[in-house]
């Protein structure tokens, strides 16, 4: 019988949701990537026993605003580390009444209305790899993995809703209550300012991922409510952000435990088959 596919988990953590103490064994290690630096020190670890690597999305001072992490460096970064999986955290505003602040959606769609980002690995420069990539995104989030951590989340009496689409704004201003209406009337659930294009990346690279994303505020568009403000959301977080890590810290040995050897080949497959070389 043909061996299991050797399972590392990468994690992003967004804002207030990337404490390195949920690792066992740190270390620290800066690399570099054909696309420059990441946002911060690589920390490897374990989890459970689970080999992992920690890498905080704006740095863990967060300095960085959402339109310039460097997110192919932080893709490449992880991707070279040898993580078959990235299991991401986003704070995100809601759009719908159901989501409160401190739910928690396993997001398996996104709405993309960035403007100013790399959306691709194979970005024509002369380190970066050859062709052009056109990846298919019917399905952005890994469906296997996103069922991991709607279990782990029920079994932990976590409120989680089992999937949203997510809408990805520019930043780093938050939405006017035009806008956030009119979001609303598009189907999107909740709003953030990261996912894409992570997710897009990722994709790229041949990764499983999938994201935990926390509801700290109801955006703008909510009558009688307080419109979302930096103050508001930090709070949530630090109120809710233990839910995230409890995620985390149960969803990774199981994820371990299963054989991902078929689905880690089909998510390569599709990166590789996506990518259009050069004729020569």
């Amino acid at each position: 019988m043909a061996p299991m596919a050797s399972v590392k988990i990468g994690i992003i953590g967004g804002s207030g949701l990337d404490d390195p103490d949920i690792l066992d064994g740190r270390k620290e290690v800066y690399v570099d990537t054909p696309y420059g630096k990441p946002s911060d020190a690589l920390i490897l670890g374990k989890i459970n026993d689970v080999d992992c690597v920690l890498l905080s999305r704006h740095g863990r001072n967060h300095t960085i605003m959402p339109t310039d992490v460097n997110y192919q460096a932080n893709i490449w970064a992880l991707k070279e580390q040898g993580c078959s999986h990235l299991l991401v955290t986003t704070a995100c505003g809601s759009l719908r009444e159901e989501i409160k602040p401190g739910d928690i959606v396993i997001i398996d769609q996104f709405i993309d209305r960035t403007t100013k980002r790399a959306q691709t690995l194979y970005d024509g420069q002369e380190t970066s790899p050859a062709g052009v990539c056109h990846i298919p995104m019917a399905e952005p989030f890994c469906k296997r993995t996103r069922e991991v951590l709607v279990e782990v989340a029920q079994s932990l009496g976590i409120k989680c809703h089992v999937r949203g689409t997510v809408l990805t704004i520019e930043g780093p201003r938050f939405s006017t209550r035009a806008e956030s209406l009119m979001f609303r009337q598009w189907g999107a659930e909740v709003i953030n300012m990261t996912t894409v294009p992570e997710v897009v990346l990722a994709k790229e690279a041949g990764l499983c991922y999938a994201s935990i994303a926390m509801a700290t505020d109801f955006d703008c568009w909510k009558d009688h409510e307080e419109s979302v403000c930096v103050d508001n959301v930090l709070k949530t977080m630090k109120e809710n952000s233990n839910k995230a890590s409890s995620i985390l810290l149960s969803a990774i040995p199981l994820i371990s435990d299963m054989d991902w050897t078929h689905t880690i080949q089909t998510v390569k497959a599709m990166a590789k088959s996506s990518v259009m070389l050069p004729k020569h």
